[in-house]
């Protein structure tokens, strides 16, 4: 199971700011792609990603107990 961690409009267009996923031993670029078709998410290609709070690339593989966070660009103001 992972969990995964939804910040500013991805917590707003899914409802909640945490999920839980059976998918594992996947890619941040699957687990991304996965979230975008199941929730219809936006702009998913521009967020950015953490696992276990360090930063992570596309091809990283997710793991069973992962905490995967998903931080989209912020715009001041």
């Amino acid at each position: 199971m992972i969990k995964v961690l939804l910040f500013a409009h991805l917590q707003e267009e899914v409802g909640k700011h945490q999920l839980e996923v059976d998918d594992t031993n996947i890619t941040v670029r699957n687990l991304k792609d996965n979230l975008q078709s199941d929730y219809q998410l936006r702009q998913m290609d521009q967020v950015m990603v953490s696992v276990n709070e360090e930063y992570a690339l596309e091809d990283d593989v997710v793991h069973d107990g992962d905490v995967v966070a998903f931080i989209p660009p912020v715009s001041g103001g």
